[in-house]
Formats: C-alpha cells, sequence, structure tokens
C-alpha cells in the first residue's frame, strides 16, 4: 500500500475563510510549477550533500521552519544561497522534502519513509507551519502501513540505522524495535500454540528439526540487521514473552551470513582488514551472549563452527570458554569432525587445537561427577544427561585420539595426557585405544618407549 502525497493548500489556520483557502491553493498550485518552469527563475540555491538544487523560496518556507528561520536571521537583503549540512538521508530525502514543499506527488513507501521522517524533522516540517505537514504525513504512514507488517518494519528499521542519531531522536528505531517484537511474538504465539502442550522439550526437539517452518519466513528479514540493533530486537522479543529457545534458528542464519568468509576449516590462520575483523569479533561475542540456555536447542556441529570462529577471530576468553562447555553438554551427540578444530597458528605446531578439546573433555567429566547438573536450564543450573552419553564420549574420544596420532608434531605428553583422561568406564573394550596407541608408534617410532607405562597400566 501506497500513501500518495498530493497537491494541496496549506492554510495558516482552520479559521481561514474560503477565500483564503482558495487563493492560497492556487498560489501553492502554481509554485509547484516552478520548479520545471523558466519563466520564473529561481531565487535560492540550496546546497545539500555535495549536490545543489536551484529552488523558490516561498515554497520552502511556507513548510520548512528550519529554512524560514535561515532566511528571517540572515544579514544579507537578498539571501540567494543557503548552505544546509548534515541532512539526515542526504540530497535525495532533501529532494523528496523540497517535492512535497512544492505541492508534486510522489509516493511514500517503507523504502523511504526514514528518510522522510528524519529530514521532516531536521527541516523542522511541524504543524506549527503548515497543516498536514510532513513530519504528520510520514508519522501516519508509519503507524497506519509501514509498521503493520514484519516485513515493513524491518525494512524501516534497517533504513534508519544510516540514519543515527536522528532516527533515535525522533523514536524511529525504538517503534520499529516494538512492532517487530510484537508481531514475531504474536506470530510465535499462533504458530506454537498447539507445541506448547507437549512441553518445552519436544517443542525445542521440533524446532530443530524443521526450523524453516517455524521462523525461516521473518529470521531472514532480520538479518539485515546490524549486530547492535539485533541485539536490542532479540531482546524486545524476549521481554515480550518470545522463548529464547526458539530464537535458535534465527541466531543460525544471522551467523551464518554475518561470519560468511571466515576459513574456520583451513589448517592456518589466514589475515583479513582489521575492521572486518572487529566487526565479525563483535558479532560472534553478542551472538555468543544471546545464544539459548536450553539443552539441545542449538546443534554441536554449530557450537563447533562459532568456537572455530571464536578462536580464529581471538574473542574473549570468556566468549571461548562459554562455547567450550556447551559443547561439553552436548558431547554425547557430536561427531569427529567436530572436534577436528584446526590450530589457528602461525607458528606451525600441531594441525589440531587438542587443548581446547582436552578443556571439553574436562567439563564433560565434570558435569558427570556433579551428577545432576549436565545442561543448561531455565535458572542456568545443569541438568543430568542419559548414562549412554558416556561410553559415546568413549568412543568418540578414542577416535579422536586415532586421528591426531598422525600428527607429526603432537607431543607424547598431550597424547598421554588427554588418553588418561577418558574413563575406563566408558570404553566397552581397549580396542579403540590400542588402535589410537599403535597409529602414534608408526608415527613417532622413536618414542616407543614414552608409552610403555601406558600400554600396560
Amino acid at each position: 500500500m501506497l500513501d500518495v502525497v498530493q497537491e494541496e493548500a496549506a492554510p495558516v489556520t482552520r479559521n481561514m475563510s474560503n477565500k483564503k483557502k482558495e487563493l492560497l491553493s492556487t498560489a501553492m498550485k502554481r509554485t509547484s510549477e516552478w520548479i520545471f518552469s523558466q519563466e520564473i527563475p529561481s531565487d535560492v540555491t540550496v546546497h545539500v550533500g555535495g549536490t545543489s538544487f536551484s529552488l523558490h523560496k516561498f515554497p520552502l518556507v511556507s513548510k520548512c521552519g528550519y529554512i524560514r528561520k535561515l532566511v528571517s536571521v540572515s544579514s544579507e537583503a537578498d539571501l540567494s544561497v543557503i548552505e544546509i549540512p548534515d541532512v539526515p538521508g542526504g540530497a535525495e530525502a532533501f529532494e523528496l522534502a523540497a517535492k512535497f514543499c512544492y505541492g508534486i506527488n510522489f509516493e511514500i513507501n517503507t523504502e523511504n519513509v526514514a528518510g522522510l521522517r528524519c529530514v521532516a524533522e531536521y527541516l523542522e516540517m511541524t504543524e506549527d507551519y503548515a497543516v498536514g505537514n510532513l513530519v504528520g504525513r510520514a508519522e501516519a504512514y508509519l503507524n497506519e502501513v509501514a509498521l503493520t507488517s514484519l516485513t515493513g518494519a524491518v525494512t524501516v528499521l534497517h533504513k534508519s540505522q544510516g540514519l543515527l542519531p536522528i532516527a533515535e531522536k525522533v523514536k524511529l528505531v525504538g517503534q520499529c524495535i516494538d512492532a517487530i517484537a510484537y508481531i514475531a511474538c504474536k506470530e510465535n504465539q499462533f504458530s506454537g500454540s498447539g507445541r506448547a502442550e507437549s512441553g518445552t522439550d519436544n517443542a525445542i526437539s521440533d524446532m530443530v528439526s524443521h526450523p524453516k517452518t517455524i521462523v525461516d519466513w521473518w529470521a531472514e528479514d532480520l538479518t539485515v540487521l546490524r549486530i547492535d540493533v539485533f541485539q536490542r530486537v532479540l531482546i524486545a522479543m524476549m521481554a515480550r514473552g518470545f522463548k529464547q529457545y526458539a530464537l535458535g534458528p534465527v541466531l543460525m542464519l544471522y551467523a551464518q551470513k554475518s561470519l560468511r568468509g571466515l576459513e574456520v576449516f583451513g589448517k592456518g590462520r589466514k589475515k583479513i582488514e582489521p575492521h572486518q575483523e572487529h566487526e565479525k569479533r563483535v558479532v560472534l561475542e553478542t551472538i555468543v551472549s544471546l545464544l539459548p540456555r536450553e539443552r539441545n536447542a542449538m546443534s554441536v556441529s554449530f557450537l563447533s563452527v562459532l568456537l572455530r570462529a571464536a578462536i580464529y577471530l581471538e574473542t574473549t576468553v570468556a566468549c571461548r570458554l562459554d562455547l567450550e562447555k556447551r559443547m561439553a553438554l552436548q558431547l554425547g551427540q557430536a561427531v569427529l569432525d567436530d572436534l577436528l578444530i584446526p590450530a589457528y597458528s602461525f607458528t606451525g605446531d600441531t594441525l589440531f587445537d587438542v587443548d581446547t578439546v582436552h578443556r571439553i573433555l574436562m567439563n564433560y567429566l565434570d558435569y558427570q561427577v556433579d551428577g545432576n547438573r549436565l545442561s543448561f536450564s531455565g535458572d542456568n543450573e545443569y541438568v543430568s544427561s542419559p548414562l549412554s552419553d558416556m561410553e559415546r564420549v568413549g568412543k568418540l574420544m578414542e577416535n579422536y585420539l586415532a586421528e591426531i596420532a598422525t600428527d607429526r608434531n603432537l607431543s607424547v605428553a598431550k597424547f598421554i595426557s588427554l588418553a588418561e583422561l577418558i574413563p575406563e568406564q566408558s570404553r566397552i573394550t581397549e580396542d579403540g585405544m590400542y588402535r589410537a596407541i599403535d597409529i602414534y608408534l608408526k608415527v613417532h617410532y622413536e618414542q616407543f618407549l614414552h608409552f610403555s607405562n601406558l600400554i600396560y597400566h
């Protein structure tokens, strides 16, 4: 739906006589044609964002308080040049505002309404200077059209990012965020009403198995937002009751888009532009801070990718440790590739980041010892996982040992330390451990004697 700004009279007061209204209407009709006519030359040049506009003072001062004040306080008897710095939306937005002043028809839509609202505020195009002025017209379109749909609200919010800080001043950003949160929660409540009765665990499982059927239609829209604005949207959604576990697919889509280009599966850390590295680091740390606390809300494979990226980007230690703990909680669901994290180092040490996997296994064992503290719950505590996890983890770690055993730079100490960490009760047989040791011995034959104690322990 489009709001068409139409040519109209701008009466000074509601009590103006019909005759005066008719005269003013005729005057506005005439001035709307001046911009295309050579009969009446322009009497003012307006410089905006490197662009010059040859215009007429009368239509501008009739609706723009900003320009009216410049003209009235000017020391020049006949002000012919006006410089307007830092106009929100630049020359494009100012051109639309000028057309509005001339009564020239143009369409207000979700793509330009943010710029119109901000430039109207900047130019003081309020009801104080003309009835039905641009501020009011833009606000009406926002409330009646743009912010009534999630796509429209996201589009306006996306455009508002380039109009700060004035977009914040006129509460445009806040309006958009509130609208998105309201609509998203309403849709989620409607689509999730049938699942709510089956309990949180089933809802999470269904969401992980079929993420696109639940949120993909609007999650894609949110990926265009800047990370700080995206975070504010998600916080507003949760404040309105949106379940945190349902944010999983949204965060996955955003991470896939924003972290694209990182070679987190390579064997070395390649340098990227400092500003790009900083931006991606901020994005990643923010995403991790927003991850759901419920167990199984995110797949182990996705957590592994985030951890690789965190190591690659050298995020805060807290960020990396958080991801390690999350992986430990679901270690029984991991596959070998999830643990084969490259060692992003320029020094050429080991091929894989064995120390990180060592910490993940230690976290897992700590949770097992604690008994009833193995996954995040609503109050940030942990709850137990099935005992069969231990056997799956034991088999996984034996396969991991066999894989890293081929690395000639892997020290005996690191290999033994990790091997000794695998609990004996998790091993159904000793075949996996013997296989890993055999591979290591073939690659590091000269270190054979160091393994004698481990083999006969």
